[in-house]
C-alpha cells in the first residue's frame, strides 16, 4: 500500500527515532561501562536519563496522534549499536578506546539528530505546534551532548596521541643509537 501523506511519513519516521532511542536505551550503560575516562562516563551516565526522557516525549507524541509508537525496526541505528559494541571489544589502552568510544557516539548524535531535525520540520508542516515544541527540546539535548563529547574528545584524544608519542620516543632513540654504531662500524 502506498503511504502518499506527510503525516504517514512524519509517522513512519517517528517510530524510526522511537526505535533508535529504545535500542540506545539499552546500549549506553554499555557504552558508560567500557569508558575508562570518569568524564566520559558520567556523560554517558547523564545521556542515558536524556534518552529515557526522548522515548517519553516520542510517547506522549504518539499519544497525541492516537497511534502507536512500535512497529518499526531503526536498522540505522541497530548497525550503530552494532559498531559501538565491536568498539567495546577491541583491545586498545584507555586513552585510545575512550577516543574510539566518543566517535561511535558522535556518530549516534549526528544520526539522531538528522532524524529529530526532519520530524521537527515535518511537525512544522503539519501544524503540530507542541510536537515541534518536544522535538526541538530533544534535537537542543542531542546537539548539547554532541557538544560535550566534542570537549571531552580534545582532552582524551590528546591523552591518546601523547601516549603514541611515549611509545614511539624509546623506539626512535634506539634506531639513533644503532644507525650511530652501524656508522662507526662502517
Amino acid at each position: 500500500m502506498q503511504k502518499d501523506s506527510l503525516r504517514e511519513l512524519y509517522i513512519d519516521e517517528l517510530r524510526d527515532l522511537y526505535s533508535a532511542e529504545t535500542q540506545l536505551v539499552k546500549a549506553l550503560p554499555k557504552m558508560a561501562k567500557g569508558a575508562a575516562n570518569d568524564q566520559l562516563r558520567n556523560g554517558f551516565e547523564e545521556h542515558l536519563r536524556q534518552t529515557s526522557e526522548h522515548v517519553s516525549r516520542l510517547e506522549q507524541i504518539f499519544e497525541q496522534l492516537g497511534e502507536k509508537a512500535s512497529g518499526k525496526k531503526c536498522l540505522g541505528m541497530e548497525g550503530l549499536v552494532k559498531e559501538g559494541a565491536e568498539t567495546l571489544k577491541e583491545e586498545y589502552g584507555d586513552d585510545v578506546k575512550d577516543a574510539a568510544i566518543i566517535g561511535a557516539a558522535q556518530r549516534v548524535e549526528h544520526y539522531e539528530m538528522a532524524g529529530y531535525g526532519t520530524v521537527r520540520a515535518f511537525a512544522e508542516l503539519l501544524g503540530e505546534n507542541e510536537h515541534v515544541s518536544l522535538l526541538e527540546q530533544t534535537l537542543e539535548e542531542e546537539k548539547q551532548a554532541d557538544q560535550k563529547l566534542t570537549d571531552l574528545a580534545e582532552e582524551i584524544n590528546q591523552q591518546a596521541a601523547q601516549g603514541e608519542e611515549q611509545e614511539s620516543a624509546p623506539k626512535a632513540s634506539q634506531g639513533g643509537r644503532g644507525s650511530s654504531k652501524s656508522k662507526r662500524a662502517a
